[in-house]
């Protein structure tokens, strides 16, 4: 059953995420799938929920659905019920989806659960080191934001309601959120992959600035 489960769930994420923007397609699932799965092997969970959460977790992501929070638990609900998944398993993988995300500096999950601590560790680690950064100006260009204006500087602790309706340049993101994520991971696996990739970052915003200023 699992196994078919899963299969099952990969292509029914693949067809709804097949005119995905870059960073929130098919690959990022699979990226968040495998990290979840590495981080899992030194933690005790149930592998099934956070299988199925890590698969299911961008299904429907707000941002591009006008800041609805609730179209993605919705839809991976109904996908989990027409499978004959245990209602125990559903109600935990949704809980998972509706409080994985960042939300702001200023916000704190009100759910928690192991197999949360995992599958948000995973979805956050693609959010930083190269694939992040790329992922971080693929969406910029999406949203046609400015890459950097020095006149904009950076809002730290924002709400969630800011965080969501933030215009921003590009490179603010780091320090509204990419930076942070190294210090909010929940599991030892993540925090020690995190800070490799949390340094590949300042490297970056180093190199970054000097070719702004015209010093490299």
């Amino acid at each position: 059953m699992d196994n078919t489960l899963i299969t099952n769930t990969i292509t029914f994420v693949k067809q709804e995420l097949a005119n995905a923007e870059g960073g929130h397609d098919w690959f990022h699932i699979e990226r968040v799938y495998n990290n979840a799965l590495l981080i899992s092997k030194t933690e005790t969970v149930d592998l099934l929920v956070v299988q199925l959460a890590a698969l299911l977790h961008d299904i429907a992501d707000s941002k591009f659905h006008h800041g609805d929070e609730t179209i993605g638990p919705q839809k991976a609900e109904l996908f989990l019920k027409s499978q004959d998944v245990e209602i125990t398993t559903i109600n935990h993988v949704v809980a998972i989806i509706k409080h994985v995300s960042f939300k702001g500096g200023n916000f704190k999950r009100k759910f928690t659960s192991n197999e949360l601590d995992v599958v948000q560790d995973a979805d956050r680690l693609d959010a930083i080191g190269a694939v992040g950064i790329a992922r971080t100006f693929n969406y910029g260009g999406y949203k046609n934001r400015a890459i950097y204006d020095p006149s904009i500087p950076p809002k730290l602790n924002m709400t969630k309601e800011e965080y969501k309706s933030s215009t921003a340049p590009t490179i603010n993101h780091f320090y509204e959120k990419l930076l942070l994520l190294s210090d909010k991971m929940n599991t030892i696996t993540a925090k020690e992959i995190a800070k490799k990739r949390h340094d590949f970052m300042e490297l970056f915003l180093k190199q970054f600035y000097a070719e702004w200023n015209g010093n490299a």
